[in-house]
Parts: structure tokens; C-alpha cells; sequence
């Protein structure tokens, strides 16, 4: 049965869930990478999306240019419907297929899907991570990462789940306001609290 054994991995936007993820995986977690479905989701249905939205959102080499895309669902939020409709269902079912393969191992594995909070309705995963950082250190952090200025910093973050909200509703919290060495002390430690939880 899919999800029986898997555990979310999410966060904030620039709380460090790919520098955990990346070590949880090396500490020998297999990881289903929602993000990197749903990219290939946007290849395959690169043709749909520019009929919906218009050809100008096609590159060179016929793939969506993610930036100006994104840019249009962030400005018009209206249309942000239309695009989940074309992309949501079959970034689903790939998850869903990818977790079928994990169970036939009976072992815990993860799931990165950024945004589960937000639209975690579609899993039925009652386990999850959230990797923490003080809102403020999220908000330094962005700015720093994507050469943002404060206004446009903070109006990514408005569009999420507040962190502290994530991180109430998380099975485990890594906190990641500290250096990479407190991290990795932080994922051994909920290592060992996923494994006794499935043992």
C-alpha cells in the first residue's frame, strides 16, 4: 500500500531542506523528490500549458521557461488554479507509483514535497519533518540566497504557511538556525527517531 512507510520532508522557503535532504539521504534515506517529479511533469506537458497560457511561455527548445511562468502564476494568482489542473493529477499518480516501489522494501524513505502543508490533502502521509529557522533567519537568508530586497523577501514568504505554524503541526523538527555541524547533529537525531518509530 503506498505511504505506509513513508515520512514528509518539508520547510520554508530558504529554512535548508535540500542541505538536510542532502545529508538525511548520505545518512541512507531513499528520497522521493516532489520537485524534481513536477519539473518533469512540466517537460512532458509543455504543449498543454503553452495552449492554456500562451506560447510566449515556451523556450527556444520548446520547454516552459519555469521563471516567466512562475513569475505570471505570482503576479496573476488566479491562474495558479488552472496550471495545478493540468499538472497536479499526474505529479500524484507519479508519486503515488514511486511510494508503491519504496513499500516493497517495508522500510521508513522520504518524501520532499515542499508545500505539503498547504496542499498535503492529496497524500495521506501522517508522518512528516519540517527543517526550522526563526522567521527572521528565513528572512536574512532569502534575501542573501535570491539577492532579494526585503519587500520582495517578504511577500514569498506571506505566500507560505508561516514557519512557526509548520513547525507546530511537524513529527519531528530539524532545527536549522545554527552551522552545517548542528544540522547534521539535528538529522542523526531525527534519524534515529524515524527508525525506533518504524521499528
Amino acid at each position: 500500500m503506498a505511504f505506509e512507510h513513508a515520512v514528509v520532508l518539508t520547510g520554508g522557503i530558504a529554512t535548508g531542506k535540500s542541505s538536510a535532504g542532502a545529508l538525511l539521504k548520505l545518512m541512507g534515506f531513499r528520497i522521493i523528490d516532489a520537485d524534481a517529479i513536477a519539473h518533469e511533469m512540466l517537460r512532458k506537458h509543455a504543449s498543454q500549458i503553452a495552449e492554456r497560457f500562451g506560447e510566449e511561455f515556451l523556450t527556444v527548445d520548446g520547454e516552459i521557461d519555469r521563471k516567466k511562468l512562475g513569475a505570471h502564476i505570482f503576479a496573476h494568482p488566479e491562474e495558479r488554479a488552472a496550471l495545478e489542473a493540468i499538472l497536479h493529477p499526474p505529479i500524484r499518480e507519479e508519486i503515488r507509483r514511486r511510494s508503491e516501489e519504496q513499500e516493497r522494501l517495508g522500510k521508513p524513505y522520504l518524501i520532499d514535497i515542499p508545500l505539503f502543508f498547504e496542499t498535503g490533502s492529496d497524500y495521506p502521509i501522517e508522518r512528516s519533518i519540517v527543517v526550522y529557522a526563526p522567521r527572521e533567519l528565513q528572512l536574512q537568508r532569502l534575501m542573501k540566497r535570491d539577492e532579494m530586497d526585503e519587500a520582495s523577501a517578504l511577500q514569498r514568504l506571506k505566500a507560505q504557511l508561516d514557519i512557526e505554524e509548520k513547525r507546530h503541526r511537524a513529527t519531528w523538527v530539524i532545527d536549522n538556525s545554527g552551522d552545517l555541524s548542528q544540522l547534521s547533529a539535528e538529522c542523526e537525531r531525527v534519524k534515529g527517531e524515524i527508525l525506533k518509530a518504524f521499528s
